[in-house]
């Protein structure tokens, strides 16, 4: 069996095969190792640790919103958070396809680990940004940044560092590993 941990890069797609006239880049770009499959997603947009495996049942493990293995993540978001704003995502928001489960939420300072990004985060001087870190037991279609959107502060950079037991750890941006599962 194998588990790969890969630091999928921004404007990546969390697939091998890639889509008609989209300039979005691919796994098969990053990753020569045959046969695995992404236990999960990150939106082309976002980056940071995916879990990639050629067990099925492993794979449905990971990725299946019922077995609850926390997934971690940093989120730059537009403004300064306050307790207020931390507080609703704790408890859980309304979104348009339901309520939220409770998440932990909160704010950090920016990572002295970070990699730039290409192409850099928008950067406004009359508007400062914020660092969440968001430990979520469910996984919706963009549902941090749904999420930080609904209490006023959208996310403008979103890296899941963790799933689970297995972590992000130094691998830089295109980087991957094979790991012991």
């Amino acid at each position: 069996m194998t588990l790969i941990a890969f630091n999928k890069p921004f404007n990546c797609l969390s697939q091998f095969t890639a889509e008609p006239d989209s300039p979005a880049g691919t796994l098969a770009d990053w990753i020569d190792c045959p046969g695995v499959y992404p236990a999960g997603r990150l939106d082309r947009d976002s980056e940071g640790l995916l879990l990639l495996t050629d067990d099925g049942r492993l794979q449905a493990r990971l990725s299946d919103p019922r077995h609850k293995l926390d997934k971690v993540y940093l989120a730059q978001v537009e403004g300064e958070i306050g307790e207020e704003a931390l507080t609703a995502l704790r408890s859980g928001v309304t979104l348009k396809d339901g309520p939220t489960r409770r998440t932990d939420a909160v704010r950090v300072g920016e990572p002295d680990w970070l990699w730039p990004r290409t192409p850099p985060v928008r950067y406004r001087k009359s508007v400062p940004t914020s660092w969440l870190q968001l430990t979520l037991r469910e996984g919706r279609n963009r549902q941090v940044r749904r999420m930080t959107a609904h209490v006023g502060f959208p996310t403008l950079r979103l890296i899941r560092t963790a799933i689970g037991p297995y972590r992000l750890d130094g691998l830089a941006p295109g980087e991957w590993r094979q790991i012991d599962s």
